[in-house]
């Protein structure tokens, strides 16, 4: 092995680009090179072939042991169609071990999954754009549901005299929730896409409070999708929060990653910028590795941005090399520790259907373990 992580006296690791390790059978991994773990069918296995199954546009991905859980539909359309489902599948072989539908939702309606996240005791939470945050727990080979948020609230645009509270933003739009990440006390942090805010759960469940608001989260109403706040995640110190911008308010070209100091009651003064990028990258959702390297997912350029802890990029990931798959509209990621990966969920909302997918793409390192899990050096 060469270029290996090299150990420093904080317990951090230091990430040199171009590292090999050696795979099960002795094969050579080189630093971004990629395999598809499994793909994701435009309807789920369950209901395959009955009018109006669901499936396709994978957002949300986790990982609890060998298990790989996956959030999707995530999209628009979904009026008339059946329930949103995630996708189980065993991580070390690929295979698709069961589908849960959601319960509940009003098809009759627009109905989406989106976000993902665990907390320590190995519950999954998905973010529903209708129902708000639903816990999933498993039992042996079941799988109950538990609604633990409401959904976002319909904020009206601030205004002098107005309302309390209200949306920063130009326009009244509709909330949208895309990501979220639990803190070490228990507090769910959820970004709201179309209101420029980052709302709050108490630990425990309930309704959603704004947290952070902020016209630099706002998005931008000539993209695509005009998304504004997106992916978060906590610093590895549990300091900040890190969200990503889609699309900057006022240069569509533009995305960033923005953090907020992670107290009760931030002041809009305390956000501040930690990196941009440009020629509509589009930044989507962020993870850190535990050398403390920031990965972000480019959606519009199809990488993967790998950022130092200063802000810097050090390198991107494309292709990624000897996959069957391309990067497609990259979006959730989420750390296969036992293999020093990356797994991706291909989303191509813009894309190709066939490209649908979780990637494993090999970075040598671990995850920074989520909030609620065990920390420290092992």
């Amino acid at each position: 092995m060469s270029k290996r992580l090299i150990q420093t006296a904080a317990c951090g690791l230091v990430l040199a680009v171009g590292a090999t390790d050696l795979a099960a059978g002795g094969k050579s991994r080189v630093f971004g090179d990629g395999s598809v773990l499994a793909t994701i069918p435009p309807q789920a296995a369950y209901c395959a072939g009955q009018p109006g199954c669901n499936g396709g546009y994978p957002e949300g991905v986790a990982v609890v042991a060998d298990l790989v859980y996956v959030a999707g539909p995530a999209t628009f359309g979904t009026s008339g169609k059946g329930p949103s489902v995630v996708t189980v599948i065993q991580k070390s072989t690929g295979r698709h071990l069961t589908e849960i539908p959601i319960a509940g939702e009003d098809r009759t309606q627009e109905h989406a999954l989106s976000g993902i996240t665990v907390d320590g005791n190995g519950n999954v939470y998905v973010l529903s754009t209708q129902l708000g945050v639903v816990r999933i727990e498993r039992h042996g080979q079941a799988y109950t549901q538990s609604g633990y948020a409401t959904a976002l609230p319909d904020l009206p645009v601030c205004s002098p005299g107005g309302a309390s509270p209200c949306s920063p933003t130009l326009v009244d739009l509709p909330p949208i929730s895309n990501e979220m990440t639990f803190d070490d006390s228990g507090y769910l942090y959820i970004t709201d896409s179309l209101q420029a805010t980052i709302f709050r759960v108490a630990p425990g469940g309930g309704a959603p409070e704004p947290w952070f608001q902020s016209p630099l989260l706002a998005g931008n109403l000539a993209a695509p999708l005009p998304f504004g706040a997106n992916g978060i995640k906590l610093s590895p110190d549990r300091t900040y929060v890190y969200v990503n911008e889609t699309f900057d308010p006022v240069d569509l070209t533009v995305g960033h990653v923005y953090r907020i100091p992670l107290v009760d009651q931030p002041a809009p003064a305390d956000i501040e910028l930690f990196a941009t990028f440009t020629g509509f990258a589009a930044p989507d959702s962020l993870v850190f590795g535990k050398s403390g390297r920031l990965y972000v997912s480019l959606a519009g350029s199809n990488q993967i941005a790998v950022l130092d802890e200063g802000g810097t990029e050090i390198t991107r990931i494309s292709g990624p090399a000897g996959s069957a798959l391309p990067l497609d509209g990259p979006a959730t990621m989420a750390f296969d520790d036992a293999n020093k990966s990356l797994l991706v969920a291909n989303h191509a909302i813009l894309g190709n259907p066939s490209d649908w997918a979780i990637l494993r793409i090999f970075v040598d390192e671990k995850g920074d373990p989520y909030p609620n899990a065990l920390h420290g050096c092992h």
